[in-house]
């Protein structure tokens, strides 16, 4: 199944120059200066305290966020993660693409009981469901079932242990 993502059309230039009026500058610096501090923090805790608080992400409970994770920097309250979650290292996890001639937004619904290795690129509109694993480095451009594992760029099914 493919992404879920709403479209919006621009005119004149690209729409990431068009940015403020899909955002509050505002917004952004908040999001910016949070997740930021996210990023570096140690707390697994801390971390999900500010994911919850401050940027309206919906973390389940024992859910963690490693080093370096980046999430929207624009619409993070659009991402959802189930509990007793890994995000793995330096992964990023996108609601919104701006494109030439659209911007796209789109919910990120991971599940619970996921692994997520290191590097990874979650895009919009993208559902994980609950016992996935995602191997390291994997671009994750469709939905994953709940169960499978998948990897590599472009991902592709390793193994389906729902069955």
């Amino acid at each position: 199944m493919s992404r879920q993502t709403e479209r919006y059309p621009v005119e004149e230039t690209n729409s990431l120059w068009q940015l403020y009026r899909t955002v509050s500058f505002w917004k952004v610096v908040k999001i910016f200066i949070i997740s930021q501090l996210a990023r570096v923090s140690p707390s697994l805790s801390f971390k999900n305290w500010l994911y919850r608080t401050f940027l309206r992400m919906k973390v389940g409970d024992h859910t963690a966020f490693a080093l370096m994770v980046m999430v929207d920097a624009m619409f993070p309250e659009r991402i959802t993660v189930g509990s007793n979650t890994i995000i793995g290292y330096n992964t990023t996890i996108l609601a919104h693409e701006y494109l030439i001639k659209e911007y796209r937004l789109g919910d990120v619904n991971i599940g619970s009981h996921v692994m997520i290795g290191a590097n990874c690129t979650i895009l919009p509109g993208v559902t994980i469901g609950d016992y996935a694993i995602i191997g390291a480095g994997t671009v994750v451009h469709k939905n994953v079932a709940p169960g499978t594992f998948v990897a590599g760029n472009p991902m592709q099914l390793i193994r389906d242990r729902s069955q």
